[in-house]
Parts: C-alpha cells; sequence; structure tokens
C-alpha cells in the first residue's frame, strides 16, 4: 500500500511539473512572438524622421526625366524655377528657343548669317512667350471630363483649331512688318503662309500635344514643347524666308515690267 501511494504521488508530482513547464514554454513563446513583431514595427519606421521607409510596394515609380543623372539636377532646378517664377522662365526659354530656331533654320537655308533676322525672331518669341504660357495652362485646367480619352481629344482639338492659326499669322505677320513691309504685303505673307503651315503642323503638333498633356508634368511641358519647336521654328523661319524671296522676285518682275512699259510709251510718243 505504501509502495503504491509512493507510485500515486510521484505520478502526481511530475503531472504538476509538466504543466508548469508547458505553461512556461508557452508564455516564453509569446513573449518572443511580441518582441519580433515589436523589433519588425520599429524597423519598419524610422524614429529620427518618423517616417516609414519605403518596401518595394511602396516605392513610386520616378519620372522619366529623374532618370538621367547629372542632368535630372537641370531638370529640376528648371522645375523650381518654372512654379517660382513661371513668367521669366518662360520668357526665357522662348528667347532660347527662337534664337536656336532661327540659327538652324540660316544653316539649312545655307545663307550668310543674317544677325537682323535672329534679331527678329527673338522679338516674336519674347512677346508671345508669356501669352503662349497662359494658354496652355488653361488647356491644361479646362475640357477636363470623366473620360481621359475625350479631354485629350477635345485638348488637341482646340489646341489645332484655335492657337495654331492665331500663332502663326502672328509669327508671319510680325516677321513681315519688322522686316519693313506694309500692312497690305503682311497680311498677303500670312494668305501665302499660314495654310501652308497649319497643315504641315496637323502632322506634328497634335502628337507633341497629346504625349505632353498625357505624360509630362505642367511645370516641364514648355520644356518639352521647346525641344520640339526648335525644329518646328526652323522650318517656319525656313518658310518665312521662301515667301520673302519670293516677293523679292515678284517685285523686281513688276519693277522691270512697269520700267519696260514706260519706256516703250515714251518711244510711242517721240515717233
Amino acid at each position: 500500500m505504501s509502495v503504491f501511494v509512493c507510485k500515486a504521488g510521484r505520478f502526481a508530482l511530475r503531472r504538476a511539473a509538466q504543466r508548469q513547464q508547458q505553461s512556461v514554454s508557452s508564455v516564453t513563446k509569446r513573449q518572443k512572438s511580441s518582441a519580433v513583431e515589436k523589433a519588425t514595427s520599429e524597423a519598419a519606421e524610422d524614429p529620427a524622421s518618423c517616417r516609414t521607409i519605403p518596401t518595394p510596394n511602396t516605392i513610386s515609380q520616378q519620372p522619366l526625366w529623374q532618370r538621367f543623372g547629372p542632368l535630372s539636377k537641370v531638370f529640376n532646378a528648371y522645375g523650381r524655377a518654372q512654379k517660382q517664377r513661371p513668367y521669366a522662365t518662360q520668357f526665357c526659354t522662348s528667347v532660347v528657343i527662337y534664337f536656336c530656331g532661327d540659327l538652324s533654320a540660316q544653316k539649312i537655308g545655307g545663307e550668310d548669317y543674317n544677325p537682323w533676322r535672329t534679331v527678329r525672331s527673338v522679338v516674336i518669341g519674347g512677346i508671345c512667350s508669356i501669352p503662349s504660357y497662359n494658354w496652355f495652362m488653361f488647356l491644361g485646367r479646362s475640357f477636363n471630363y470623366s473620360s481621359k480619352a475625350l479631354s485629350l481629344g477635345t485638348k488637341v482639338v482646340v489646341n489645332q483649331i484655335v492657337f495654331t492659326p492665331v500663332f502663326n499669322s502672328y509669327f508671319f505677320g510680325m516677321q513681315s512688318l519688322l522686316s519693313g513691309d506694309s500692312f497690305a504685303e503682311a497680311w498677303e505673307r500670312i494668305m501665302r503662309t499660314v495654310p501652308v503651315s497649319f497643315v504641315n503642323s496637323c502632322k506634328l503638333w497634335p502628337a507633341v500635344t497629346a504625349f505632353s498633356f498625357t505624360y509630362i508634368h505642367p511645370q516641364y511641358r514648355s520644356l518639352f514643347a521647346g525641344l520640339i519647336a526648335i525644329g518646328w521654328q526652323s522650318y517656319l523661319s525656313w518658310l518665312n524666308q521662301r515667301a520673302a524671296d519670293e516677293e523679292s522676285v515678284k517685285k523686281v518682275l513688276e519693277e522691270s515690267s512697269s520700267r519696260g512699259g514706260g519706256a516703250s510709251t515714251g518711244r510711242d510718243g517721240v515717233i
């Protein structure tokens, strides 16, 4: 009997010890799991700046112009200048664009460099820089519908129908007036060049406008359009010079014909 009691006591003590060991191990596991969770939360948060460290799912994709290495600093500086002083930045950008465009056009034409022609182009670009900037800012704020395709298509069509003929008329008319022509001659220049330039602009600027309003931030749109406009201004300058040459030839022919007619009339009178 005493042996049975002794065995029963040992069994009871062993069971109690096992239960206590299990409870201790469960508490230890809970403490370890809570410590791991706390360490994870502390690692995911920067205590110095109180900002969450980006993870692969939260890292935003950088714009294209911020992936150019050292050039990204130039783009960022331009973006800051465009935000702080939009008119001054736009004016300087337009002056550079028209200057480069006219230099390119004169080089393509193969003629001797004419500095006064470049000055005319720079003056024209400086005058229209602020109105052009305001127009595109208005276009960005307007015609925003629930359908992105409808919004984009409306912006492209409105820009092509309204802005393009007005700007081309201004450009060619001012080129003629600054060259010393009369208003009638300037109007003739406009009628000669604007229809051709409008048709050719439909081959380029709708795609440029659509790409700009889709992928380019507002502060960089003028820079993007300016890079494209260097080639376009070269074409406009070349077209304007061709029209001017045609008008000069026409004037010479008219003067020569009038002189010939006057001489023949004089001879008839003498006879």
